[in-house]
């Protein structure tokens, strides 16, 4: 049972939140802040009020089925109603108390993707290529917006890293099971014996931190320029456009080329360094907190292999929940990405709610 006071909040914040957003006497920063909580509290508001009109429904189909009065009929279409009603409480029920769970304070946020070869060599750098695709089309399929940061190339058009940021709305909250070793087995284009080979690429997923989440101070940074290279190591680019920035205090270094001008490298630099520092910070004080984070599917813990790709079979494991899904293509096509994502939500939720109830 929900307390119904936080029931009520749910329609509160959702009405208040409805009229603030009318008014039009928002500043812009504001509005997408208030917006996005309001999509959010929106995808619960109509459980919420049917969750409060239950024990109304099912005291006034009571008298129904203990009227003496009421005929057969009525009596079984009241129990038949009453049936449906209770199981229709339990799913709004279990859809509220998600939604109550304590959140994670960066799945509203946009996400950083960070994309890396691995063990494999050149096939490593050609399945970086197929996740790089994969992401995209999953952004093309729910209409986010994906802006690249970089793309280092390899040979035979591959990468060895691509690094994208995805806006949209709670973005972080779906892409964060991303993290981990992503393992593919498939017979490379160079292989004559027909011999299935194993390589592997490491993917990244960082909350895109503000300003007001990281402050960078430029007496911590030591900045670099070096002139930019391309895949066999040849210069691409006569001026020193590229920036290397480390941060002093906690020894990341991020490095940008992907632009020619150096003043736009650097600020893409420091965006992606500033959300590797508020991943490091989330890390540092869930490992303080929470005995439970390695128990969760999205602990994010990227030396942790958590999906194989099988190409011969055409199938996709994920071995955190011993899902396998036979239809390769269609994932990462991005078609079927979505059923996957969900079971991988709904079992994290499922251990979260037990850590609640304990």
């Amino acid at each position: 049972m929900i307390p119904l006071d936080k029931v009520k909040q749910i329609i509160s914040t959702y009405e208040t939140l409805e009229k603030e957003l009318a008014s039009g006497n928002i500043d812009k920063k504001n509005f997408v802040k208030k917006s996005k909580e309001y999509s959010s509290v929106g995808e619960v508001v109509a459980q919420a009020r049917d969750y409060l009109g239950f024990k109304k429904e099912k005291e006034e189909l009571k008298k129904i089925i203990e009227d003496k009065k009421s005929g057969n009929d009525m009596i079984e279409l009241a129990k038949n109603e009453l049936l449906q009603l209770s199981k229709k409480n339990e799913e709004d029920e279990k859809k509220l108390k998600i939604y109550l769970l304590p959140k994670d304070e960066a799945d509203s946020k946009n996400a950083i993707l960070e994309i890396r070869a691995g063990t494999g060599g050149l096939e490593a750098s050609l399945f970086v290529a197929d996740l790089y695709k994969m992401y995209e089309k999953v952004c093309l399929n729910k209409n986010w917006s994906l802006e690249i940061i970089n793309l280092s190339k390899s040979e035979a058009g591959g990468f060895k890293e691509v690094i994208l940021l995805v806006r949209g709305v709670n973005i972080y909250s779906f892409l964060k099971f991303e993290s981990g070793v992503h393992r593919v087995q498939r017979v490379p284009a160079t292989e004559t014996q027909g011999r299935v080979h194993t390589s592997a690429a490491t993917v990244a997923v960082l909350p895109e931190a503000e300003e007001v989440d990281v402050k960078i101070n430029e007496k911590d940074l030591r900045i670099d320029v070096f002139r930019s290279s391309g895949p066999g190591g040849q210069s691409v680019n006569t001026t020193d456009s590229a920036v290397r920035i480390t941060h002093l205090p906690t020894g990341i270094v991020v490095s940008q080329q992907d632009e020619k001008s150096q003043h736009k490298n650097r600020a893409k630099a420091i965006k992606i360094l500033r959300s590797r520092i508020y991943e490091a910070e989330r890390e540092k004080k869930d490992r303080e907190r929470s005995r439970d984070r390695k128990k969760q599917i999205g602990s994010g813990d990227r030396s942790e292999r958590i999906r194989t790709y099988n190409f011969p079979q055409s199938r996709v494991t994920d071995h955190r929940i011993n899902l396998t899904l036979h239809n390769l293509g269609d994932f990462l096509s991005g078609d079927a990405f979505e059923e996957l994502n969900e079971n991988l939500r709904i079992r994290d939720q499922e251990i979260k709610l037990a850590n609640l109830n304990q």
